[in-house]
């Protein structure tokens, strides 16, 4: 009779037991799997979704600036020697290594202008990058379409007494108001948005833009790294990563993974406590059967081995069956948790191995002291009881 022999007709005989072991740690691998592969897959859309979110990199005019001071009495600041970024220009972006990794570019050119007798600040857009880049935008009515359609925000709106559907006048041209944006807290409150082109005719900037928004995807590369490389594609332009932005993303995702893996550390502890009960009742229950292996000659190694592997073959079931329920239910889950329709779940071989390998770590370290319990019972007390 060979140990492992032993220890599968044990596990035969005690189904009950050992169907509730196993389901017990499957429960606790199946939850972390389920917890990582939704932390991965979430992570992974929740980046993409924060990159689409507002720009990262910005991309104004390279000029020099004095500031002038008087007997300590600040006079205001002078800037000299400013040099225009060009629109053609920003197909260069476009061309850096990096180039992958932008998610979109939003150039504006800004001016002054009237509206009847209101001084207002007109902002010529691309209304399609600038809506991608700008998810959070509520807009009254419809985004302009055409040159002669423009955007108010929500207090030009009421400077100029102009709501959706109506028209303004922008020197002697009507443009009509296609929708109002929805209260921002921020300076697009105050702008009147019009298509780039339009709005570079207006103010006699054809061919120029004032500044540009770029979105670039975080994870796919530092920031610092894309910064450089545009700045040497526009080297009359000044080219700064918004820092605060992108850290505050990337805490973020730190967080929520942080969370997960605490989470997944608690299920972890409790399967460990399952398995090391369930297996010291076990042995409690075989004193017996301990007493006779001991008594023709089996040594406390054998006894050792024989509970151990015991609990490596549980311990080896529930880990594949957990890593299969634990992947169907992130499959399940994903739909219901993530932002967006498009998000898919990750299939990771390490995953895979790393779910079987804790669930047989958890098993023999909870088994051991059971199993070292079990090695030093006395054959004599435990014949006693037939």
């Amino acid at each position: 009779m060979k140990l492992h022999t032993i220890s599968i007709n044990n596990l035969k005989r005690r189904k009950a037991k050992m169907a509730f072991l196993t389901i017990g740690l499957m429960v606790g691998i199946a939850t972390i799997v389920t917890l990582v592969t939704l932390t991965r897959s979430m992570s992974s859309d929740i980046e993409r979704k924060m990159d689409e979110f507002g720009a990262n990199i910005l991309v104004t005019p390279q000029s020099n600036g004095l500031a002038m001071n008087y007997g300590g009495i600040s006079l205001g600041g002078v800037t000299f020697d400013q040099r225009e970024i060009r629109e053609e220009d920003l197909a260069k972006i476009k061309t850096i290594s990096n180039s992958k990794n932008i998610s979109a570019i939003a150039p504006k050119v800004l001016g002054g202008i009237k509206v009847g007798s209101r001084d207002v600040l007109l902002v010529g857009v691309n209304f399609d990058s600038e809506l991608k880049m700008k998810q959070w935008w509520k807009i009254f009515g419809d985004a302009p379409k055409g040159d002669n359609e423009v955007l108010l925000g929500s207090d030009a709106s009421k400077v100029l007494d102009a709501g959706s559907g109506d028209s303004i006048k922008i020197k002697d041209e009507t443009f009509k108001v296609a929708g109002v944006l929805d209260q921002t807290g921020s300076q697009d409150d105050s702008l009147v948005f019009a298509s780039l082109g339009k709005a570079q005719k207006l103010l006699g900037k054809e061919g120029k833009i004032t500044l540009a928004e770029v979105a670039a995807l975080c994870s796919g590369c530092p920031i610092g790294d894309m910064v450089t490389q545009i700045a040497e594609k526009l080297p009359d332009a000044k080219v700064s990563a918004i820092q605060q932005v992108v850290e505050g993303r990337l805490k973020a995702l730190d967080q929520f993974k942080r969370f997960s893996y605490a989470m997944a550390g608690v299920v972890v502890f409790i399967g460990s406590l399952i398995v090391f009960v369930t297996m010291m009742g076990s042995v409690n229950e075989r004193t017996t059967e301990i007493g006779v292996f001991r008594a023709i000659g089996f040594r406390k190694s054998h006894i050792m081995r024989i509970i151990l592997l015991e609990a490596a073959l549980v311990s080896l079931l529930a880990g594949f069956l957990g890593y299969a329920v634990g992947m169907g239910g992130a499959k399940l889950a994903l739909p219901f948790m993530a932002e967006s329709k498009n998000a898919h779940l990750i299939w990771d071989s390490t995953v895979a191995f790393g779910s079987i390998g804790l669930a047989l770590t958890l098993g023999l370290l909870a088994s051991l002291y059971p199993a070292l319990h079990a090695s030093r019972m006395d054959p004599t007390e435990a014949l006693r009881a037939l």
